[in-house]
């Protein structure tokens, strides 16, 4: 658990762990205090059936929350003699751009960040520090990855979390209601404004909670039926989007012909059907872009039966049931492969390739190489040109047209001297395409005229 080994997330992001704590206590043990010690506070205190039921969620909540948070997200270990390069000819990008079939999983993905290949599913998690198996989302209130080891534990807590709120919330609409029945009563029969003003906190606190909560385990189950984690959905709304720009009509592009559409339009044909990219390049990414299923979705009860770790429903919402694992067999079993469902060509497509993001990446590969290219030119002649007229000690160290400047000089004015030789100056002038150097000779007194 991050928040008791220490890590490198801010300070406010570690307190939110005991703030998520301190929140479930107030609103499970406070409420159950003011229904016991508030008498007249109708219906009264909790009966024993409900105490036991409303602890016992408790209990649970406690338990899976704990499991969420010190689970082991999974990591990957690979032998001693994965290579620790990426080939000449892969993708350049950490994340993405699935290239050939591999040894461990189906696509051979590289991760720069951890120097090691990425098994299919895998993301890399900047506070884990190194790729998640099936990561779906770094959890700030668990301090703690979601992914293939901690997905039940996530999905229990968020089940336990929001059946405790509802039954909080019922307890909490008796004695509203119960209040709003005895308004025409007097006061101070009923209950007081401090055990008011509590009821009223707790209400709050309880229903933006539940609200909160109850949208997280819609979009958790949501995912955990069509087995998509958060960053696939990003990815499959991702290729949508492209695919629609790809397959838009040509026509569409041309509709308008005001000043202020043109870039939109020339952004739109770019990206219609049979033409060519900017640059008349036929190669381009988008030129050959084909739909890719999601190959994940092998139906629900298997995408949840995956998801769990287990085939047998009644274990899928016990607190202390277990967790899928990752095998520690290299690039086969759980965690390295995934059952696909048929529906494109052949498996291993996923994640599909973004256009732009492999067309920004290839303009960047080579502005990089030209600046690369650029510093190697300027280094080998900084270096040429400081060898050149440095003036060595010796003259047969000398080059060739450091001596025949010298004895140039020598012959003229006599008086070729070391010390004249180390008030020699000369500047070079460098321009883009060609060099010229031009060369200062000492005077009669061994001065370099300015």
């Amino acid at each position: 658990m991050a928040f008791l080994v220490g890590s490198t997330v801010p300070a406010l992001q570690r307190l939110a762990v005991p703030a998520v704590c301190i929140l479930i206590a107030f609103l499970a043990y406070t409420s159950q205090w003011l229904f016991a010690n508030a008498p007249d506070l109708a219906p009264g205190p909790l009966t024993t059936t409900e105490t036991y039921t409303f602890n016992t969620l408790l209990l649970c909540l406690w338990y899976s929350y704990y499991k969420a948070c010190t689970v082991d997200p999974g990591r990957y270990v690979f032998p001693s003699s994965t290579p620790k390069k990426q080939k000449k000819g892969k993708a350049d990008d950490p994340d993405e751009e699935p290239d050939a079939r591999g040894e461990y999983g189906r696509t051979t993905r590289w991760c720069k960040k951890c120097a090691a290949p990425k098994p299919p599913r895998a993301h890399h998690c900047k506070t884990c520090r190194r790729c998640i198996p099936k990561m779906d989302h770094h959890c700030p209130w668990t301090s703690n990855c979601v992914s293939l080891q901690t997905f039940p534990h996530f999905l229990r807590f968020l089940v336990y979390t929001n059946l405790s709120l509802w039954t909080l919330l019922y307890f909490l609409w008796q004695r509203f209601f119960a209040l709003w029945e005895s308004r025409h009563l007097p006061a101070y029969l009923g209950p007081t404004l401090s055990q008011l003003a509590l009821l009223t906190v707790l209400a709050l606190v309880a229903g933006m909670t539940s609200l909160a909560l109850c949208i997280m385990l819609v979009t958790t189950v949501k995912g955990w039926v069509l087995n998509t984690t958060m960053i696939e959905g990003w990815e499959i709304e991702r290729h949508e989007s492209v695919l629609e720009r790809h397959y838009q009509p040509a026509s569409s592009s041309s509709s308008s012909h005001s000043p202020s559409s043109s870039f939109d339009d020339g952004n739109s044909s770019w990206w219609s059907s049979n033409e060519r990219a900017p640059g008349g390049d036929r190669d381009a990414p988008h030129l050959t872009l084909e739909p890719v299923e999601f190959p994940y979705d092998i139906g629900f009860f298997a995408n949840m039966a995956a998801a769990m770790g287990t085939a047998n429903p009644l274990l899928w919402f016990l607190p202390f049931a277990g967790e899928p694992t990752v095998s520690r067999d290299a690039g086969r079993g759980c965690g390295w492969e995934y059952e696909e469902n048929g529906l494109n060509d052949r498996e291993g497509l996923w994640p599909p390739p973004d256009p732009d993001k492999l067309r920004h990446a290839r303009i960047w590969r080579e502005r990089a190489r030209d600046a690369d290219r650029a510093r190697a030119t300027r280094t080998a002649l900084a270096m040429t040109t400081s060898q050149q007229w440095r003036g060595p000690k010796t003259r047969g160290k000398r080059s060739a047209v450091a001596r025949s400047v010298t004895c140039a000089a020598g012959r003229r004015r006599g008086r070729a001297s070391s010390t004249s030789w180390r008030r020699f100056r000369a500047t070079t002038m460098i321009s883009s395409t060609k060099y010229t150097t031009a060369v200062r000779c000492p005077d009669a007194r061994g001065l370099v005229p300015v």
